[in-house]
C-alpha cells in the first residue's frame, strides 16, 4: 500500500489589505500518495499557487493542517535560469546554497544530464537553449537537491503548444523514472488529465475542492502524456472536468 506523503486537511487562507479581509482558500483537503502525480486544476486566481506556497512554508495558513513526509523541490512557471552562469553552474546553484556540492552530488547531476539528453549542453548558457530545453534544465536543477516531492507551478505555460506537449512528456518521464511524487498546478484540462493520477478541481475564490477524480487511462505500453491524449477515455474525463470547472459557468 502506497504511503501518504502529503496530507492537507481543512486548509483556510485569508489575506488582509486596504479593502479588508479576502478569503482565498476555504476548507481545502487532499492527500498525495508516494509515487503519484496530483494536479490542482482550477481557474486563474483560484488560489492554486497559494496552496503550493503554503506547502513550501512561504505562506502560513490561517487555519488547517499540513503534514508532509519528505523534502520538497519547487519548479516555477518561469525557469529563472541565471544568464551569466552556464547550464552546469545553474543546476548546481541549489547545492551551493545548501553547502552540499559534494563529488557524489555532482556525479548524480552528471548522470541526470546524460540520461535526459543535456550532457552536451552543460557548458552552454541559457540564451543558447530553446524554451523547452531551459525547462528541462530547470527540472534537473530542482532534482539536484534530491527532493522526494516536486511542486510544479504551471511549468509549461510559457511554451508554445507543440513544445509544451513535448516538454510535458519529458517532465513526466523524468518524474516517473526518478520515482518522485508531484503536485502540478494548471488551468489546462488536457494537461491535467494527461499528466495525472488524480485531479482535484478547485472552484473560484474562495477556493474549495469541488471534487477529486482518479485518472485511469488504459493503454498499450508505457503511459506518456502524448499517448494519454489518444486514449478514448481521455475525452470522457475531459467532459467531466469541463462541466465541473467554474471557469465555464455563466
Amino acid at each position: 500500500m502506497m504511503q501518504t506523503i502529503v496530507e492537507v486537511k481543512d486548509l483556510n487562507k485569508n489575506f488582509y489589505g486596504k479593502e479588508g479581509e479576502v478569503e482565498v482558500l476555504k476548507n481545502i483537503s487532499f492527500t498525495l500518495k508516494e509515487g503519484e502525480i496530483l494536479t490542482l486544476l482550477g481557474p486563474s486566481g483560484s488560489g492554486k499557487s497559494t496552496i503550493l506556497n503554503i506547502l513550501t512554508k512561504l505562506l502560513k495558513p490561517t487555519s488547517g493542517e499540513v503534514n508532509i513526509k519528505g523534502t520538497i523541490g519547487y519548479m516555477f512557471q518561469k525557469d529563472h535560469l541565471l544568464e551569466w552562469r552556464n547550464i552546469m553552474d545553474n543546476i548546481t546553484i541549489g547545492l551551493e546554497i545548501q553547502n552540499k556540492k559534494t563529488p557524489e552530488a555532482i556525479t548524480g547531476i552528471e548522470n541526470l544530464l546524460k540520461t535526459y539528453g543535456l550532457w552536451e549542453f552543460r557548458n552552454m548558457y541559457p540564451n543558447e537553449l530553446s524554451g523547452g530545453m531551459r525547462q528541462r534544465v530547470a527540472l534537473i536543477r530542482t532534482l539536484s537537491v534530491n527532493p522526494s516531492i516536486l511542486l510544479l507551478d504551471e511549468p509549461f505555460s510559457a511554451l508554445d503548444y507543440q513544445t509544451r506537449l513535448l516538454v510535458s512528456d519529458d517532465v513526466y518521464k523524468i518524474i516517473r523514472n526518478e520515482h518522485k511524487s508531484a503536485i502540478l498546478v494548471t488551468h489546462d484540462i488536457s494537461e491535467a488529465i494527461s499528466m495525472s493520477d488524480q485531479v482535484a478541481i478547485l472552484s473560484k475564490r474562495p477556493a474549495t475542492i469541488k471534487g477529486i477524480h482518479d485518472i485511469n487511462l488504459e493503454m498499450d505500453g508505457e503511459r506518456t502524456p502524448i499517448k494519454s491524449r489518444k486514449v478514448p477515455a481521455f475525452q470522457d474525463y475531459f467532459d467531466i472536468l469541463w462541466k465541473e470547472l467554474d471557469t465555464y459557468e455563466n
